[in-house]
């Protein structure tokens, strides 16, 4: 009989629900069932390599949130789950939602995300997190980890809006109570 070592169950657990919540994601509902959306997940050293940019991002702003995240996954995170959109209209002719009358009108400011990239996300970050949640495995979503993830294209350079989720399995989530 093998002994199976708690912290390689562990690591192996979580990367097992990361790509759960990989799939909820994906089968989330999506505007006029456009997929804008890209997804990976990180370990080890990747991980490794986000928390230096985020450290980076965070010396350079001046923005010590960015700091404390980048200690926070360095220190806790197993595994990362990153996701993001791509900013694409959906060509609707009837809308304004982002704040233009149309999407031919928002088209013309290819940096403002269409009002759907960003709701069709949300949605999916949240199945995603609610798998996470059934398997009781420590999570929080950080949108300093997605400024650092574009940074470093781990997505692709047609993904701009990004958001992390590190995962844990520990006594106490240690993505809470911060200092």
């Amino acid at each position: 009989m093998a002994i199976i070592n708690e912290n390689e169950l562990r690591r192996d657990s979580l990367v097992s629900v990361a790509k759960k919540m990989i799939v909820a994601a994906r089968t989330a509902p999506k505007a006029r069932g456009v997929n804008n959306m890209a997804m990976s997940i990180l370990t080890g050293s990747d991980i490794q390599l986000l928390a230096k940019k985020m450290k980076e991002i965070g010396e350079k702003q001046q923005n010590e949130i960015f700091t404390r995240d980048a200690n926070n996954i360095r220190t806790s995170a197993d595994v990362v789950v990153i996701m993001g959109s791509q900013i694409s209209s959906l060509g609707l002719k009837l809308c304004g939602i982002c704040g233009f009358e149309n999407c031919e009108e928002k088209n013309k400011h290819p940096e403002v995300p269409c009002a759907f990239n960003t709701g069709d996300l949300g949605i999916a970050i949240g199945s995603a997190v609610s798998v996470a949640m059934d398997f009781r495995v420590d999570n929080r979503i950080m949108y300093t980890i997605g400024i650092a993830a574009r940074e470093l294209e781990l997505l692709g350079k047609d993904i701009k809006i990004i958001y992390g989720i590190p995962l844990s399995a520990s006594s106490k989530n240690p993505f809470f109570d911060r200092k």
